[in-house]
């Protein structure tokens, strides 16, 4: 069994498994913010199942649990902490009204 003869077989590696992010004492509600706030993107969206390592029967509580915290106003619909940028949209719309203004003079 020399590493000659078999080419082809892989090296076995040892890899950490990753803790589930939810444990078994943690219940799942909608007042329970520390636990609902990990599973809610920046944007204010609610993750998917893949990212969130959840199981099927965990994902669906979760957002049942983020959509009754969001209808109590414990959490917001959107997250728009980021502030608009106004100096585009207002170039865009004098460039629109002095293009209409031009029409107009010609007519």
């Amino acid at each position: 069994m020399d590493k000659s003869k078999r080419p082809f077989l892989k090296s076995k590696r040892s890899f950490r498994r990753r803790l589930p992010p939810i444990q078994s004492g943690d219940r799942i509600d909608y007042r329970n913010m520390s636990l609902i706030s990990r599973f809610i993107s920046e944007q204010g969206k609610i993750l998917s199942r893949r990212v969130n390592r959840l199981t099927l029967k965990q994902q669906r509580l979760i957002t049942i649990a983020i959509k009754q915290a969001r209808i109590l106003s414990l959490l917001p619909f959107l997250n728009n902490e980021k502030p608009f940028e106004r100096k585009e949209s207002i170039a865009r719309t004098t460039g629109l009204r002095t293009r209409t203004r031009k029409r107009n003079r010609n007519n």
